[in-house]
């Protein structure tokens, strides 16, 4: 397995485009992608859980109900939720115009939007655009087109990978945007995957819905779970490999290259959270259970206290202790160890529970840098599970507090 460029259309038979149509208002911000396949697709997606749904994805989950796509759109600027009637309408009239313009069915449209929340989608800006969106696909659309995805997020997200499976390269693409109002309850974001591996769409809702599990249903930004959130992945097939349709070997090295490349993609919305100065790793080790594990790192990384002890750099490991104490798992606090570990080093600051001496400087030092870990063992079990979140700054609160106007 290696990585290599082209996120979304590395894969073959995938194009892609990525332009402003207007419905931001920023002539410099892309707001309309489409990713195309050039065949019918295998497809699988997981949705966010929170109660508010965005019209985008009501529309979606009919669209994906038989398991087949061949077309992506989004817009970003504009989330198209709380919009009743209207805004269905108006996630239904994109995958028409879609449809309306390359040989894709409509119901075959997966339709995503990204933005603010209870204000009316004017489709008719989409439609002016669709012909100049269009035009554009191609195999190295994916560069605009993880750009037009982007809200608040301050870098592009996308990831690639190579592999082979019973002797054939296959490739896995992605792209994903997520900066604000992630929080573990997936899917924290919205992410679009697609690949030229032959995979029937059970077993690819299979690997995808136990790949997000281990991945972004393990990131939070500021504990706000969004109504607009999903991963999607197409899969046309046109490798050429031996189709995957039952667990195997084939279905192992398929699953770990996803399960790679969603982490990939998790760690940069993580590190790209709205403020953030840095990223923060957590790992518990040797947990009775992976489920006990994870829960404890999440509850580690979306602590406010612990963020924002790291945003100051201050080694207050108190934080962390108090913040596995409240997620209500069984443990013995009398055995946690915790240690802090970055590019500048490695300290270890408490040892079975209690205060160990350590150098400050040497501390804030390693809290210092753009990506910290913190270990945590329980010495209970042979489980462990890790969660990526964000440091809290002032800035988050400049972002949010204006991003309606």
């Amino acid at each position: 397995m290696k990585q290599i460029r082209g996120g979304v259309t590395a894969a073959k038979g995938f194009m892609a485009e990525g332009i402003h149509v207007g419905i931001r208002k920023n002539k410099e911000k892309k707001d309309l992608a489409l990713v195309w396949s050039e065949v019918p697709c295998a497809a699988a997606a997981v949705y966010t859980t929170n109660k508010v749904i965005g019209q985008p994805l009501v529309v979606t989950m009919e669209h994906l109900a038989d398991g087949v796509a061949q077309a992506i759109i989004v817009n970003s600027g504009n989330a198209n939720t709380c919009t009743g009637e209207v805004g269905i309408a108006a996630a239904r009239k994109m995958a028409a115009l879609v449809a309306s313009k390359l040989p894709v069915k409509a119901t075959d449209v997966v339709v995503a939007s990204t933005g603010v929340i209870g204000q009316p989608l004017d489709v008719s800006i989409i439609e002016s655009g669709m012909d100049a969106l269009v035009a554009g696909l191609s195999k190295t659309g994916n560069i605009s087109a993880r750009e037009a995805i982007m809200t608040t997020d301050t870098v592009k997200k996308e990831v690639a990978v190579e592999l082979e499976i019973d002797g054939v390269p296959v490739v896995i693409g992605a792209m994903a945007k997520g900066s604000g109002m992630i929080h573990p309850n997936m899917a924290t974001m919205l992410g679009f995957i697609t690949t030229d591996c032959a995979i029937s769409s059970e077993m690819l809702q299979k690997a995808l819905s136990s790949s997000v599990k281990r991945t972004y249903n393990r990131v939070s930004v500021d504990g706000d779970t969004s109504t607009n959130d999903m991963v999607v992945v197409l899969a046309n097939g046109k490798a050429g490999n031996p189709k995957i349709e039952a667990e195997g070997p084939s279905y192992v090295d398929f699953c770990d290259a996803l399960d790679w490349l969603n982490t990939q993609l998790s760690r940069m919305i993580a590190r790209d959270g709205e403020g953030a100065t840095k990223l923060i790793e957590c790992t518990i080790e040797n947990a009775a259970d992976e489920e006990k594990a994870e829960q404890l790192a999440k509850g580690v990384i979306c602590s406010s206290l612990v963020k924002t002890a790291f945003f100051g750099a201050d080694a207050n490991w108190g934080r962390i202790l108090c913040a596995l104490g409240y997620t209500r798992n069984d443990f013995d606090p009398n055995k946690v160890d915790v240690a802090f570990e970055s590019a500048s080093g490695y300290i270890e600051v408490c040892k079975n529970g209690v205060p160990l001496p350590f150098n400050e400087e040497k501390a804030k030092k390693i809290l210092s840098y753009q990506e910290v870990t913190v270990f945590v063992d329980l010495k209970e079990g042979p489980a462990q599970a890790t969660a990526w979140g964000c440091d809290l700054s002032y800035e988050y609160v400049r972002i949010n507090g204006d991003y309606r106007t």
